[in-house]
C-alpha cells in the first residue's frame, strides 16, 4: 500500500528522543514531570509518520551500569545502592508502554544530551537522503534543544519540533504556544523562543497532521 502523500515526505525523518521508563514513568529516577502527558501524542505522531512513509529513529540513553560513560555531574547517581538510571538492559531503559520499535526503524544510543554528539546519526541520515527532521520526546531544555541546535548547525533544511509531543519538567520550561507578538520571553520561555529564532518550525500535532 502506498503511504499517505507518497514522495512528499521522502526526505523527512522522525526523531523520537528518550521516551524511556526512567524518564516518563512516575517514580523514575530521571523523571520528567511533563513526559507522561505527551505519550498519547507521541504515539499519534509515530502513527502519522508511518502512514506518510517517514522513517522512525528511536534515540535512547543506555549507560554502563557503573556510570563510566555518564556526564560527570550525574555520576553520583550510579554509586552503590543507587538506581542506575537507563543502564543498559534495565527496565528503566525500555521504551514506555505503547511505543514499539518496528522492523525498518532505527535505534540509536546516545550518552549525552545531543543525539548527534559522538554518534553516527548524521552519517546515517545522509545515507538515507534525509534533509528534514521532525523531533519529539523529552526534555525540551536538554536533549531536544541540543539536538535541534546541532541539526541547525549541520544545515538540515527544515527542523520541526512538535510542541505538544515534546515536554519538560514544567510548562514554564516547555511553553506550549508562543504568539508572534510575544516580547522576548522569561527564562522559562526561552527554549522554544530560541529555537523559533533560528528558523525551527514549532507546530502543534494537529497542525503538523494537517500540513
Amino acid at each position: 500500500m502506498a503511504s499517505e502523500n507518497d514522495g512528499k515526505w521522502s526526505k523527512t525523518a522522525l526523531v523520537v528522543i528518550d521516551m524511556q521508563k526512567d524518564f516518563i514513568v512516575a517514580g523514575g529516577p530521571m523523571l520528567v514531570k511533563g513526559g507522561e502527558a505527551i505519550v498519547p501524542n507521541v504515539i499519534k505522531t509515530i502513527e502519522v509518520a508511518r502512514n506518510r512513509g517517514i522513517p522512525i529513529i528511536w534515540v535512547v540513553r543506555e549507560h554502563d551500569s557503573l556510570g563510566r560513560d555518564v556526564e560527570l555531574f550525574r555520576r553520583h547517581l550510579y554509586g552503590n545502592g543507587k538506581p542506575k538510571p537507563t543502564s543498559k538492559g534495565s527496565v528503566g531503559a525500555e521504551l514506555v508502554d505503547g511505543l514499539v520499535i518496528q522492523e525498518g526503524d532505527y535505534k540509536l544510543v546516545k550518552t549525552r544530551f545531543s543525539a548527534f554528539f559522538n554518534t553516527n546519526l548524521h552519517s546515517y541520515l545522509q545515507g538515507i537522503g534525509i534533509t528534514n527532521l521532525v523531533i519529539i520526546g523529552v526534555q525540551t531544555p536538554n536533549c531536544i534543544r541540543q539536538t535541534v541546535f546541532d541539526a541547525v548547525a549541520l544545515d538540515y533544511q527544515r527542523v520541526t519540533v512538535i510542541l505538544d509531543a515534546t515536554a519538560a519538567a514544567t510548562p514554564d520550561v516547555h511553553i506550549e504556544c508562543l504568539s508572534e507578538t510575544t516580547s522576548p520571553p522569561s527564562q522559562g520561555r526561552a527554549n522554544i523562543f530560541d529555537m523559533k529564532n533560528v528558523g525551527v518550525a514549532t507546530p502543534t500535532l494537529e497542525e503538523w497532521c494537517q500540513s
